[in-house]
This record gives structure tokens, sequence and C-alpha cells, in this order.
């Protein structure tokens, strides 16, 4: 079985799941992406620590992350690692006195975990192969990226767009995670 190294694309609604979210993982080496649907409250956990937003009091994962370093351990790595009527299965490897221990887990909850303790993510070789998603290569060189109108609308988005970033602040502090998540959506649109 062999690993491959996976990142973080983004995370986008899911209109055909009823409120839940598409969690798109990206190879680090190449061009298969991998979507998995993921609730709402982990997707949440996931955004807040991905924009680097910390909420007054601790979210369900920080208390993991808290309750796992309290015992002097640190999570490694996370693999998804089986694939099976459509459901994701993932573990947690982690180090306790100097042995590698795997913990069945949801990849929604291991990658929650995972962005914490900025742990790298895996996907095994054949799950990738079965649900992934090739995409092609950007024909695009850095060159031609950098060769951009400098007086395009991006200006006025820029404003509007740290205008969102303040209520999303505002949001969270407030502990209203439902508007911070539309908010956050509405964000991850014009950035995309």
């Amino acid at each position: 079985m062999s690993k491959v190294l996976m990142e973080i694309l983004g995370l986008s609604t899911s209109p055909s799941s009823g409120g839940a979210y598409a969690l798109i993982l990206s190879e680090a080496e190449g061009n298969q992406r991998l979507p998995i649907i993921i609730g709402s409250f982990e997707a949440q956990a996931i955004a807040l620590e991905l924009e680097n937003i910390k909420p007054p009091r601790p979210m369900t994962h920080d208390l993991l992350k808290n309750f796992v370093l309290s015992f002097d351990t640190e999570i490694k790595q996370i693999y998804i690692n089986d694939l099976s009527e459509g459901t994701f299965y993932a573990q947690i490897i982690y180090e306790r006195e100097n042995q590698l221990i795997e913990l069945d887990a949801r990849p929604s909850d291991a990658i929650a975990l995972a962005v914490r303790f900025n742990a790298p993510i895996y996907v095994n070789e054949e799950v990738l192969d079965e649900a992934g998603i090739s995409t092609e290569p950007e024909h695009q060189t850095l060159e031609e990226a950098l060769q951009g109108d400098e007086t395009s609308p991006g200006q006025k988005e820029l404003s509007q767009l740290e205008k969102l970033e303040a209520e999303l602040k505002t949001a969270i502090e407030t502990e209203n995670y439902e508007k911070a998540a539309k908010i956050r959506d509405r964000i991850s649109k014009m950035k995309g």
C-alpha cells in the first residue's frame, strides 16, 4: 500500500448533500484531487484553523489537541486508508513512548486535528485511484500570470474582501458560527 501526500485545497458547499461541505484534498506532487463530503461542524473546525481564527472559547478539536498535548504526545500524520460503500475511513497516527499508534477516526475529524498539529495528510493510492479526480495542469506560465492588467477590478474586490473578513471576525467573536460559515463561503467564492 503506497501513501500519497495530500494538501488541503479548500472547502466548498455541497448543494447535493443538504448543508454538507466538500473538503477538497489535492495531491502535493501531482494533479489528482480527492473530494470528501463532511459535516458543517467539521468544515467550520477546519476552516477556522486554516484561516488562523481563534474563537473566544476552545472548539472541540482545540480541546482534543490540548488533551493530546497534555499526555506529551503529538499527532505524526493522518492516513485516509480505505473507501467502502462511499464512506472514507482514516487513521490518526501518533507517537507515544517511541511507539507509533494508529487510531481509527472519521477523515473530517482527523483532518481537523491534522491542521492543528501541522501533521501531513496521506491517502492510500488505491483510494485516490478509485475516488480521485484528475485535473489538467495549468497551462499558464508564471510570466503570463504576472502580466495581468494592473488596474483590474481586483482593487474594488479587495476592499469588499477586507470588509467581509472584518464581518467574519465579528461573527466569530460573537460566536455566530452559522453567519461566519456563510461569510467564509462568500470570501472563498471571491478568492476562487
